[in-house]
């Protein structure tokens, strides 16, 4: 199984303090409950899609969080994966480290990168039913006034119309970016079918005018 997780932000105290806000008592505690919803879901033959913003810690830190994840890790390099080029980091724990990648997923593409892509590549790529064959996952927003301007953008592109070919008629613009942020999961890395059903039910809540 392969999953995706971004923002996780392990070590940082001012995911509780300002930004996220996230409630726990201290940075070890976040720390802890993160660790636990992590394993367990994550078994270790499992592959994990990290999208950026692992940890703020130092390396020392940073290489002993990783010795307590499960699963095979692959880093997408965030802003604040500033452990990546220190000294005494040992990075023998991820597959590869990247900036952006793009993979196959049970026969869709998926487009990975820390920063939202608006144009991504294979965009308005969709099988016969019309369902979407490429998907854009980033993180770096959190749930932020910039996330805000996201789904904007999407919900603005999503109604626009333009001729595509090879179709008739004007079409709907395909637009399928999903924030893999840490706290939209509760902190467990998921798959990319279970980030388009939580994708979905954000959207559908955010429409109502109902916050998730």
């Amino acid at each position: 199984m392969r999953y995706y997780i971004s923002d996780m932000h392990f070590y940082h105290h001012g995911m509780n303090e300002r930004m996220d806000c996230r409630g726990f008592s201290s940075t070890e505690e976040m720390n802890e409950v993160m660790i636990d919803h992590w394993n367990r879901k994550v078994r270790k033959q499992d592959d994990v899609v990290i999208l950026g913003d692992l940890s703020f810690g130092t390396a020392e830190e940073t290489n002993q969080l990783l010795d307590r994840l499960n699963g095979k890790l692959h880093l997408i390099h965030g802003n604040h994966d500033r452990y990546v080029n220190a000294k005494g980091f040992d990075a023998f724990r991820f597959k590869w480290i990247k900036p952006y990648a793009e993979m196959s997923d049970n026969g869709r593409k998926v487009i990975l990168c820390h920063y939202p892509i608006f144009c991504y590549n294979g965009q308005y790529k969709t099988d016969e039913n019309g369902n979407p064959l490429t998907y854009m996952l980033y993180g770096h927003v959190h749930n932020s006034e910039d996330e805000l301007l996201v789904d904007r953008f999407i919900k603005l592109t999503r109604e626009s119309r333009r001729e595509i070919r090879g179709k008739e008629g004007l079409q709907p613009i395909p637009c399928n970016m999903i924030n893999c942020f840490c706290m939209f999961s509760d902190y467990q890395p998921l798959s990319l079918d279970e980030w388009i059903e939580v994708d979905a039910k954000r959207r559908a809540a955010i429409e109502s005018g109902v916050e998730i």
